[in-house]
């Protein structure tokens, strides 16, 4: 795979910055009349500028890129002579060759239209009544529609990034702006390679992308950019660090990288500036922080006596407060603490839940989602590539936070027993909860477990938390000890106190469907709240 780390220059050298237009334009407008005779069809060859010359060697004034006109006045007489000529304005960069007929030549010299064959030189035949200005006016006015429709292009697609970036899921949407105006796969990594996030069509071969990515991250010192080939699978890849503001603590934490099946143009490379700079400002701690008045100020209001009820409509102003709702979230990452917890990883999982509202502690994560009263929550799929296990509890007022947060816990619990990357409470009005009088579960609960009360160290809690954590676990003692961060003997001993104190069988299957639900039904809990099922 070859590389650069300066990819503007290797772009430049297939489009250049500068406004261009094809040959192809010139070679169809019928009032220049111009018709190719010599070279390699040159329908898509860019030409920047038109120049005139009649010396021997023009070299020393071409730029590259030009359309070069010339009338032959000082072209070499023999065939040597004209092959040197054509071999150093192909060397200078010369886009294309203009020859006008009459008055110094009847036609176009035969070595010339050899010499330009021979060099791939594409060799255009300007016919007597053409003025080179003429062939001027036309290539300038045809790059300069070329540049209007590039710049409303860019207008469009910076419009179009632009209101990506007010949508609730701003990142995914700024990207998929980005990979919808570019044509390339567009992808978020973090400092370890992980992909955030990603928009448009995958590469085959995803991975030497993220290889970019971490060799470009890793080299620190601010923002940077490299760009690959591999000539292999036909892909050009670009990788470009977020740009660090005052407020990060690390100078270049995530990439955007970009694979596509083309070299980036112009207005590609303009967008993905504008992309690039959003996403600096999205992932940026003060966005993911939330760090606005409204926030500010519910905070100090909290603190200075307020109730959360009070406080919760100015946290997300506009239609997420209208439903004055709340989904708890609750997140384990199984592998033990994650990777990184830099801020602009917090803003990329907090993008991805929906909410500014996010805390991790080490392994655990809490976030608390606004939410409609009768929404069902949306779980993130990439959530779980990034390593989360994820519960979620049903909407709740912010009097109901505490019984949401234990729904969360719950769900959270499950998914961790059942491997499966989230849960979501569920209600169901035709369950056994929905048969028993609360006050009636309740007392039952309570006399069910009283004799634990009488226990001494670790305590009645301790105890009821081993045994539902073990019943979610369905029977597992490694399991168990592991999401409690204990060693197995430990809750065997545990286990075996509750079974000594309740009088009880254990290996019942009744026994623990029993003290399953009793579990469910301890005093604490809203009288009308759903409660999950084992």
């Amino acid at each position: 795979m070859d590389e650069s780390d300066n990819p503007g220059a290797a772009a430049a050298a297939a489009d250049p910055e500068q406004p261009s237009v094809r040959l192809g334009v010139l070679l169809a407008d019928p009032r220049l009349g111009l018709t190719q005779i010599a070279g390699p069809a040159a329908g898509d060859r860019l030409v920047g500028t038109v120049g005139t010359t009649e010396i021997e060697d023009p070299t020393p004034y071409l730029v590259g890129g030009e359309l070069l006109l010339t009338a032959g006045v000082r072209l070499p007489d023999d065939p040597d002579g004209i092959d040197t000529y054509v071999r150093r304005v192909v060397a200078a960069g010369v886009a294309a060759l203009g020859f006008g007929v009459a008055p110094v030549h009847a036609e176009v010299p035969p070595e010339l239209v050899r010499a330009c064959d021979r060099h791939r030189l594409p060799l255009l035949r300007l016919p007597p009544a053409t003025p080179f200005v003429a062939v001027g006016q036309a290539a300038y006015a045809a790059i300069a529609e070329v540049r209007n429709r590039e710049l409303r292009e860019i207008s469009r697609a910076q419009s179009a990034l632009a209101s990506a970036a007010a949508r609730p899921d701003a990142l995914r949407s700024v990207l998929g702006q980005l990979a919808a105006h570019t044509g390339a796969w567009s992808v978020l990594y973090d400092a370890q390679g992980t992909e955030l996030l990603s928009a448009g069509r995958r590469p085959a071969s995803p991975h030497l992308l993220r290889d970019l990515a971490v060799r470009t991250l890793r080299r620190g010192g601010g923002p940077k950019a490299a760009a690959a080939h591999d000539p292999d699978q036909g892909s050009h890849l670009t990788v470009h660090t977020l740009p660090a503001g005052a407020d990060r603590t690390t100078a270049a934490a995530l990439a955007l990288g970009q694979a596509a099946t083309t070299p980036p143009n112009a207005v590609h490379r303009q967008v993905t500036g504008t992309a690039t700079v959003l996403l600096a400002l999205l992932t940026s701690p003060r966005h993911a922080l939330s760090t606005d008045a409204h926030s500010v100020g519910a905070l100090v209001r909290l603190m200075l006596g307020a109730t959360p009820a009070e406080v919760a409509p100015s946290l997300v102003p506009g239609d997420g407060a209208a439903g004055g709702h709340w989904t708890v979230v609750h997140g384990r990452y199984p592998d033990g603490t994650p990777p990184a917890v830099d801020p602009a990883q917090l803003a990329a999982l907090a993008t991805l839940l929906g909410t500014p509202y996010v805390h991790i502690d080490g392994p655990a994560l809490q976030a608390l989602v606004p939410c409609a009263a009768d929404a069902r929550p949306t779980v993130p799929a990439r959530a779980a590539e990034l390593g989360w296990v994820l519960g979620y509890s049903a909407p709740a007022t912010a009097c109901a936070l505490p019984h949401a947060d234990t729904q969360a816990e719950r769900a959270l619990q499950r998914a961790l027993a059942a491997g499966a990357p989230a849960v979501v409470h569920t209600t169901d009005a035709l369950t056994l909860h929905a048969l028993v009088a609360p006050a009636d579960a309740r007392e039952l609960s309570r006399s069910r477990f009283a004799p634990l009360d009488r226990t001494g160290p670790p305590g009645a809690q301790v105890l009821l938390d081993t045994l539902r954590t073990w019943l979610t676990h369905h029977g597992s003692w490694d399991r168990t000890a592991a999401t409690l961060r204990i060693h197995r003997n430990t809750v065997r001993h545990r286990l075996g106190r509750v079974a000594d104190l309740l009088d009880v069988d254990l290996q019942d299957p009744g026994v623990r469907m029993e003290l399953w639900f009793a579990l469910q039904w301890l005093p604490g809990e809203p009288a009308d709240a759903p409660h999950p099922r084992p």
